[in-house]
């Protein structure tokens, strides 16, 4: 007998894939946050330095 942790069980019902969608919400919310992140260095930068 295998422990398989991937199988579900039998009277488990099939549930679409969601990995598309949590990686688009990935993107969605992680894009202007780089980009916001990106600007703030920038602006910090040009404050300290002159």
């Amino acid at each position: 007998m295998s422990s398989d942790s991937s199988q579900s069980p039998p009277d488990a019902p099939d549930l679409p894939d969601r990995r598309p969608l949590i990686a688009f919400t990935w993107l969605w919310v992680g894009a202007p946050l780089a980009y916001g992140l990106y600007e703030l260095v920038r602006k910090a930068t040009q404050l300290f330095t002159g």
